[in-house]
């Protein structure tokens, strides 16, 4: 029994325990493509070893996709190095002879196929110049010359030119004098002179593939001529007749040799040249802009100076891609009715129009349908093409049926006459020799569905009562009763009302609603049409605590997440009624998707990334950043061209990076509300390799031994290699020769180099440079640095060498000095005579500033000889003569005997001379040999006991102390070998 309120749209009763709820609009759709394959170019060197050829349709159900190459289907299972992702075609480590040619892609679902429009792939090459020498190019002063660049074998056509002079990155400027044909490369020069001595290298860039090379040098000799002679113009780059399509940009090419310079002049000869014209490049370029069909015509220039003028013609021809005038959309028509599909475009030539349905080609002409049936249903294609290309326009052609009004005469018992109102058929059905029509039967207010249930709209109380339904087929007859009760319908009588907050905030969605006094009532909330669970999500989620007729909904502490449709729903056990609102939780941008690179090139690269949630501000702007392998985690913003990326963008170029470095990138979008989170990094890239553009710093160097060049820099960092086979080529010579000697260091962390060679003369004054090189080229050379070979040692001895003892153990020594600019110092030997003990002398050095020094730690009571020589970095110049000193006796005896785990130490009192202060006392320093520093003691006794060292060797130093100083220094060595005896009684004597 089933029980309706008296306010009710729609009810279906249902007497057979059957419901059947019938959708009649039809929410599928064929495909509609929203992303298409395209040319692409894949650079042969390309670090990428991947092509991505898109195809995304839209479509309910979703589309499935198929792909063809040169008109035959790509079988994943065949070639491995096909992958379908979504609808996007991959194909992993192309191969020039299999994976070249024209793809297609199709989308079919269940209304039907369209097929994408053709994409070419192809392989970019540019190969590197031949290696063989160029052949200098003589020319007389005031004459033309003309430099032949003959590029390498290369794909795609389009190039640019330059050329250098004498050295990478100088690029020749160009002016009325100087051109270089964008068409061949070649440089042209009206009028040599004295000044274009050099040599010159074509330098040429594919830019589709990101790749430059550089022709070996070719000199150019200008020969003086006096008088220098003058010639008329002569034109040397002519443009040919060329074609242009509608709304294209091209530029006219015409220069001439000729002296003096000549001037150029363009003209249209059949009307005036186009307002949207531009002469540049001091005349030498025509440039029209956006060229329409009245541009076509024959186009003159003219070259001409004092001596005369040449001149040349060529037409210019404007035809059009394909474009439609008339173009089809989806329609539905009615069943067995007529119909026409029209297409037509306009360019030049004409283009050809044919037809595709579920994307095979339709071999009608012109589309007119005569009673149209269901097997017309289907997305057609319509397709103009001319030499320029093709077009496509799709449309979905969807047949349904319809009936104005059928009379159905029911008789039951034959006493029953039933009018059956049918507003709208599917299909028809025949079964058992007898039509059967399925049609929704309707009565003023009652309705009775195919499947038997019974609705009755606009329900009032005099509904209520029992109702019957009586069901009979081939096997018998049955029937089923029940009551329908009116009860009173539940209403909202507060109904949510939409909402907008920023993310943290709180929101409240109000619901309340009146209903049949005899029933109970409950409020349901649901969010996107889920349930909402207030236990689980208590934190944010709350009910009005008064309960009863209010369902209010609290929203606390908002996330991005609570962003949705709300629905109450009021619900009695006998009905229910909803209302729905929205709630807009507003923040910052969520984290853009998929980001990648895609055209690398050395110093930058394009980044394509999918706009994240907006989060319902738009987002303002997105930053780029990266890191590189250097900087490992350290992100920094990325410099981008433009530098502001909008919002709305979803690329960009990332530029001023380094050549042949591996990055990753991330994207952040940005709102009013904030700044949101990072997107994951792109996968890690490697920028192509590039010619040097750091040159060494700090270039330096000199000295050395006798017949050396030193020279030293600062290595380059890594960063800035920008390509394998890293190194370095120093070149020098000295300041008055013209040629420089080049020699190759290969090491990229090399930080000198040493030129040996005994013909050069000492102090020579050298010029040198540095520059980088790698794989890919020579980089600049560094500022020119100035400096000297090694010198040659001193070629005089000191004169007047002198010295006198100071005491037992030190003496001074002095001379008079070399008068040489070489000299950088001088170093003093001493030695004892008695024991011939040259070669183990003692050595003190002093700076070239000072003729005199102190000689220190010599025996007492002992003959020395002394001598001076002077030095600089080329070694030591001949000795002094021999002078020789004695010391002074001792006046210090030091004893050293063992007492258990200590050393006594005993020292004779010192007697002042007659000059001499009064002994105060003395000082005992104790430290560890080799150190300077240890533990000083006092004492006016004259013995002290100290510790014996546990390792090693230790030095006693006592020194008298009077009031006018510390005395000379006594020394004894205690070793921790002697700590095995039992007594040790040395007389050692060390005095002053």
């Amino acid at each position: 029994m089933s029980t309706v309120g008296p306010y009710i749209d729609s009810v279906c009763v249902t007497m057979m325990s059957c419901t059947v709820c019938l959708n009649h609009d039809a929410t599928g759709y064929g495909p509609v493509f929203e992303d298409q394959p395209v040319d692409t170019i894949y650079p042969e060197e390309s670090p990428e070893a991947k092509i991505t050829l898109s195809c995304r349709a839209r479509a309910n159900p979703p589309a499935t996709y198929t792909w063809r190459l040169n008109s035959r289907n790509i079988d994943q299972d065949e070639d491995n190095h096909y992958t379908l992702v979504g609808g996007n075609l991959v194909i992993s480590n192309p191969i020039k002879n299999k994976h070249v040619g024209k793809y297609t892609c199709k989308a079919t679902n269940d209304y039907g196929t369209v097929v994408s429009r053709e994409a070419a792939v192809q392989f970019g090459y540019l190969d590197f110049f031949s290696s063989e020498e160029r052949e200098a190019v003589y020319v007389k002063e005031g004459q033309g010359a003309v430099l032949l660049c003959a590029p390498p074998p290369h794909y795609p056509d389009e190039l640019s030119f330059r050329w250098i002079l004498n050295e990478f990155p100088v690029f020749i400027p160009l002016d009325k004098r100087r051109f270089i044909s964008q068409t061949t490369g070649n440089l042209f020069i009206s009028k040599v002179d004295s000044s274009d001595s050099g040599n010159y290298s074509c330098f040429v860039s594919s830019a589709s593939i990101a790749k430059s090379v550089f022709s070996k040098f070719i000199p150019l000799v200008p020969l003086a001529e006096r008088p220098i002679r003058k010639y008329p113009a002569d034109i040397k780059v002519k443009f040919p007749d060329t074609f242009a399509l509608v709304g294209q940009n091209i530029t006219l090419e015409c220069f001439a040799l000729g002296n003096p310079i000549p001037q150029i002049r363009w003209r249209k000869m059949d009307g005036e040249l186009p307002a949207n014209h531009e002469v540049s490049m001091a005349g030498a370029h025509l440039q029209l802009y956006h060229v329409q069909y009245e541009d076509e015509g024959t186009y003159e220039c003219e070259a001409l100076n004092s001596k005369g003028k040449d001149w040349h013609r060529a037409r210019v021809s404007v035809e059009a891609f394909p474009e439609w005038t008339e173009s089809i959309s989806s329609t539905e028509r009615d069943i067995s009715s007529d119909y026409t599909m029209s297409c037509e475009a306009s360019g030049k030539p004409k283009p050809h129009v044919h037809w595709l349905k579920n994307g095979y080609p339709y071999d009608k002409h012109d589309l007119k349908f005569r009673g149209l049936t269901f097997e017309d249903s289907g997305m057609y294609q319509c397709r103009a093409e001319n030499r320029h290309g093709v077009v496509y326009a799709d449309a979905e052609l969807r047949i349904i049926c319809f009936v104005t009004f059928i009379r159905m005469l029911i008789w039951e018992d034959g006493s029953l006459e039933i009018i059956c109102f049918v507003t709208f058929i599917r299909m028809l059905i025949w079964e058992d020799g007898s039509l059967e029509i399925k049609c929704f039967v309707t009565f003023i207010r009652m309705l009775i569905w195919e499947d038997g249930s019974l609705e009755i709209l606009n329900v009032t109380r005099a509904d209520e009562g029992r109702y019957t339904c009586f069901a009979e087929n081939d096997r018998g007859k049955a029937n089923s009763t029940g009551f329908l009760s009116i009860t009173e319908a539940t209403k909202i009588t507060l109904a949510p009302s939409n909402a907008d907050v920023t993310a943290g905030e709180s929101a409240s969605m109000q619901c309340a609603a009146s209903h049949d006094s005899t029933l109970d009532i409950t409020f349901v909330w649901t969010m996107d049409g889920r349930s909402i669970d207030f236990d689980r999500d208590g934190s944010h989620y709350e009910r009005n605590p008064n309960g009863g007729s209010s369902g209010e909904l609290i929203i606390k502490n908002t996330q991005l997440n609570h962003s949705g449709r709300y629905t109450c729903t009021a619900q009695t056990p006998v009905d229910n009624v909803s209302a729905s609102a929205d709630l807009v939780v507003r923040g910052p941008p969520g984290p853009p998707g998929g980001v990648r690179v895609e055209e690398i090139r050395n110093k930058s690269v394009r980044l394509i990334w999918s706009s994240g949630a907006d989060n319902h501000s738009p987002i303002s702007k997105y930053t780029v950043q990266c890191r590189d392998w250097f900087s490992q985690e350290d992100w920094r913003d990325a410099t981008t061209s433009p530098p502001d990326v909008e919002g709305n963008a979803e690329t960009a170029t990332v530029v001023d990076l380094f050549p042949w470095t591996e990055y990753e990138f991330r994207v952040i979008a940005t709102n009013t509300l904030g700044t949101g989170d990072p997107s994951s990094p792109s996968p890690k890239v490697t920028t192509l390799e590039a010619v040097p553009v750091v040159a060494p710093s700090d270039i330096g160097g000199g000295g050395g031994t006798s017949k050396e060049l030193t020279i030293t820099w600062t290595p380059v960092q890594p960063q800035y290699y920008y390509g394998r086979n890293f190194g370095y080529i120093i070149a020098f010579k000295p300041h008055d020769v013209y040629e420089w000697m080049k020699v190759t260091v290969a090491d990229p962390e090399a930080k000198h180099y040493v030129h040996k060679d005994s013909s050069i003369p000492a102090s020579t004054e050298f010029q040198v440079k540095v520059k980088a090189f790698n794989i890919k080229g020579e980089g600049p050379y560094s500022l020119t640095a100035v400096i000297y070979s090694a010198q040659d040692v001193p070629s005089e001895a000191p004169a007047s060498v002198e010295a006198r003892a100071l005491s037992a153990t030190e003496a001074i020594v002095w001379w008079l000095p070399v008068i040489q600019h070489t000299v950088e110092g001088y170093q003093v030997r001493y030695w004892m005579k008695v024991e011939d003990r040259e070669a183990s002398s003692q050595r003190v050095v002093v700076s070239s500033r000072e003729n005199q020094t102190r000689l220190e730690n010599m025996r007492p009571n002992s003959p020395y000889l002394i001598e001076v020589r002077a030095y600089n970095a080329a070694g030591y110049g001949p000795p002094s003569h021999h002078f020789q000193i004695y010391t002074k006796k001792a006046r210090m005896y030091i004893a050293l005997r063992l007492k258990g785990t200590s050393v006594n130490i005993a020292w004779e009192h010192v007697e002042p001379l007659a000059n001499e202060s009064t002994i105060d006392g003395y000082k005992v320093l104790y430290r560890k040999a080799g150190l300077s520093t240890g533990l000083l003691y006092t004492t006016r006794k004259r013995s002290i006991d100290l510790p014996m060292p546990r390792d090693g060797d230790c030095v006693v130093e006592v020194r008298a102390h009077s009031e006018g100083g510390d005395g000379a220094v006594a020394q004894v060595r205690i070793s921790a070998s002697a700590s095995n005896l039992h007594v040790i009684d040395l007389a050692l004597i060390f005095c002053h």
